[in-house]
């Protein structure tokens, strides 16, 4: 059955309207951060009658914006990797070694979705505060490693499962161990499933603006959302200098959705092939 180029053309109009009403506020994001704040609030819409990157220089030299960089980097990275070593460990023990407790560990990690982080900040506050981890980074990373386990666990697990265990009776003949076929045979396959969960986590982490507003009181320590704080006051917000730190805030998320995507379409054909 050939395609009706009248229902493709509409697809490929709503397509291309969609993405650009998504676009818009980035763009938009953009534009602002080059303009002065009189034109901001005069213009709104328009392009900026002058290229000023003023708002740029003051981000890094008045903000010490490079330092939550620094800070945002580091928490992201690091409660990237160490999640998605243990997430990956847990899911490839649950998925694939049968035990009497199997279905009961899982339900375990299952009930973190359930319930809410945040409603245990007190006794969440006194353990951070009895391990000496307030004001330091690592304090935020824990907690995001913890509460980004449950889900990282559900989505693994379910994809661990959807493979074919011939693949690993095959490694096994050859003498793999199960670190070795874990490592050499799963997960160049799992990148479908990696990918997701580390935009989803990613995200998470680098917006996150509860836990280091709670958790960090150092300047030099800060993220970039309890940062960019000090461009709100009482009577005035320096509106350009703001959405210069939002276009800059955005661009590893833009990046890391860009490797993360490449790496999903990898493990599709990957997996096909094999």
């Amino acid at each position: 059955m050939k395609p009706n180029p009248l229902k493709q053309s509409l697809l490929y109009i709503v397509s291309i309207g969609y993405a650009l009403i998504s676009l818009f506020p980035l763009f938009l994001m953009l534009v602002s951060s080059v303009k002065p704040n009189i034109e901001i609030f005069t213009k709104p819409l328009s392009l900026p009658s002058e290229l000023s990157f003023a708002s740029y220089k003051t981000l890094f030299v008045k903000l010490n914006y490079f330092s939550y960089i620094q800070n945002s980097i580091f928490v992201s990275a690091v409660t990237l990797v160490v999640l998605l070593i243990f997430s990956v460990m847990l899911s490839y023990y649950i998925a694939r070694f049968d035990f009497k407790w199997n279905g009961l560990l899982f339900f375990y990690f299952l009930i973190g979705m359930m319930l809410p982080i945040k409603l245990g900040l007190v006794p969440l506050f006194l353990l951070i505060k009895d391990l000496h981890l307030v004001n330091s980074l690592w304090s935020i990373i824990l907690i995001q490693v913890g509460s980004g386990i449950p889900m990282a666990v559900l989505i693994l697990t379910g994809f661990f499962r959807t493979l074919p265990k011939e693949l690993e009776e095959a490694g096994k003949i050859d003498g793999a161990s199960n670190m070795g076929l874990l490592m050499k045979i799963l997960l160049p396959l799992m990148r479908p499933a990696l990918g997701t969960v580390t935009i989803v986590n990613f995200i998470g982490v680098w917006n996150d603006f509860f836990f280091p507003m709670i958790f960090i009181q150092d300047e030099a320590k800060k993220t970039i959302p309890v940062g960019m704080l000090k461009l709100f006051s009482e009577f005035t917000t320096d509106w350009s200098v703001l959405f210069a730190g939002l276009t800059l805030s955005s661009l590893p998320m833009i990046i890391i959705f860009i490797f993360a995507s490449r790496q999903f379409m990898d493990g599709l054909t990957a997996g096909a092939v094999k």
